[in-house]
């Protein structure tokens, strides 16, 4: 997930990358290492960080997590960042 969380985060660059795990640990008390343990905690900041703007940081963050989960991306109408998080989980417990 960490790694997943690092590349979305890329589509801002090296030091936007850096701005908004400050943002996260210093607003959020979320540190980078518990974001797996907190996605919706993630979510929420970014969306509050960005706005709408979060939703492309949240989808290029599920699509490099599926891919490296083997699980192929498609996206659905509705669906929402922890709804595509819940769903790898659902998929990854069967």
């Amino acid at each position: 997930m960490l790694e997943a969380v690092d590349n979305g985060l890329l589509t801002l660059g090296e030091s936007g990358r850096k701005a908004v795990y400050f943002h996260l640990q210093n607003i959020y008390s979320l540190k980078k290492e518990d974001i797996a343990d907190k996605p919706e905690v993630f979510a929420e900041g970014l969306r509050k960080i960005f706005g709408v703007g979060a939703a492309v940081i949240e989808k290029a963050t599920v699509k490099s997590l599926y891919e490296k989960l083997g699980i192929k991306y498609e996206e659905k109408k509705n669906h929402d960042f922890m709804t595509y998080i819940r769903d790898a989980q659902q998929i990854l417990d069967e």
